[in-house]
């Protein structure tokens, strides 16, 4: 019996905040109508929708026309992909969301580093004469590895004006997957230097099957969802009204209490490394240490089954996650995890452990405290 529920996977899903859902609320009931009716009543969701995208937009310092709202980042990836096309270059460490999409194309993988980091020499080299599309995440999802965005957007400028000289009319982009890094890190669109942005509500402690892509004013989109024509044409049908209201405020929420929430994050999660690496010696932390999200944890603890560990963590409250959700899904080994070269003993005991609005100092000590008793436990079992 479960007394208390810890929860330690916001990486995979957010509770919706409170006052997300109370925004949302009257587009289900009251406001239901269609945007794209013309009566007053209607004109007049038209009009909170578009304030709606206006204040996303303003939280990554963009305008409101230059978003296309999707169900879910995984969309707003795929939308990036097939509208750019060409040779696309990104790494091993992506999420599947922007690997499979690669692969429809004409693709070059580079590799990390041990600690999860893609550099910008290794995104310079593998650029081609006909790279139109390049694809890096602003933070990895496992890992919680922050990459050096700003420094590969340089190396994109700069090959774009080696063509320029030349007379090469051939475009190339930079499209980001911020959706683990929102709400932890800044993410305007021009500090970051991207070109394309993906962002998705449901990481945000906004609804779920709600997201976006951003594109700069000189990227041109192909629409993916042909029908009555909404989203500029690029994304057709009905509008989700109440969603996308939700994503807006959850952004606005996100904005505000980021510095906060981001040094609260920090100092949990370091008390619990600094706990369970006291408690064994032996436990391997991966990814960087120094440029990694706040709310990440990636502990291994090698000669475990992490599915075995998960099982008994569940069974006391405790919600935590080997990798991915979307790897875990497929019973596979995370393929993150094999891109940093972990070895398999240490991999197969790993746990992701990511922290968020529902961790206190209370709860991160209760969970610490659980997840050092099973891991005991079944270390004697193991000796028996």
């Amino acid at each position: 019996m479960i007394n208390e529920l810890l929860y330690l996977d916001h990486a995979a899903a957010t509770p919706l905040d409170a006052r997300v859902l109370k925004v949302m609320q009257p587009y289900y009931t009251d406001q239901f109508f269609n945007p794209s009716s013309p009566y007053v009543l209607a004109l007049t969701v038209r009009h909170d929708y578009e304030a709606a995208k206006q204040t996303i937009a303003q939280t990554i310092g963009a305008k409101g026309d230059e978003l296309v709202m999707t169900a879910g980042a995984t969309e707003s990836i795929n939308l990036a992909f097939n509208s750019i096309g060409g040779h696309v270059v990104t790494a091993n460490i992506e999420h599947h969301a922007v690997l499979a999409a690669a692969k429809r194309y004409d693709h070059t993988i580079i590799s990390s580093d041990e600690k999860g980091i893609v550099s910008a020499d290794a995104v310079r080299l593998a650029i081609r004469a006909d790279t139109r599309l390049v694809s890096i995440a602003l933070a990895n999802n496992e890992l919680g590895t922050i990459q050096p965005l700003r420094d590969i957007a340089t190396v994109i400028h700069d090959e774009r004006e080696k063509r320029r000289q030349v007379g090469d009319t051939t475009p190339i982009y930079l499209h980001s997957d911020a959706s683990q890094g929102a709400g932890q890190l800044d993410i305007h669109v021009s500090r970051l230097g991207v070109d394309l942005l993906t962002l998705n509500a449901g990481k945000v402690y906004g609804p779920k099957q709600v997201g976006l892509l951003w594109a700069s004013s000189h990227v041109v989109l192909n629409a993916q969802i042909v029908g009555g024509g909404q989203e500029r044409g690029l994304r057709s049908g009905t509008e989700n009204v109440a969603g996308v209201v939700g994503f807006a405020k959850a952004m606005e929420l996100a904005d505000v209490h980021r510095k906060y929430e981001s040094e609260r994050l920090r100092t949990l999660r370091d008390e619990l490394q600094q706990k369970l690496t006291t408690t064994f010696e032996d436990a391997v932390v991966s990814g960087s240490q120094k440029r990694r999200l706040p709310s990440h944890l990636h502990i291994s603890f090698p000669g475990l089954d992490a599915e075995r560990l998960i099982f008994a963590l569940e069974m006391r409250g405790v919600m935590v996650a080997t990798g991915s959700a979307c790897a875990a899904n497929k019973g596979t080994r995370s393929h993150v995890l094999t891109a940093i070269n972990l070895p398999p003993e240490v991999a197969d005991g790993s746990l992701r452990l990511t922290l968020g609005h529902l961790s206190t100092e209370e709860t991160i000590a209760k969970a610490g405290a659980i997840i050092i008793e099973e891991i005991v436990r079944e270390r004697e079992r193991l000796t028996k």
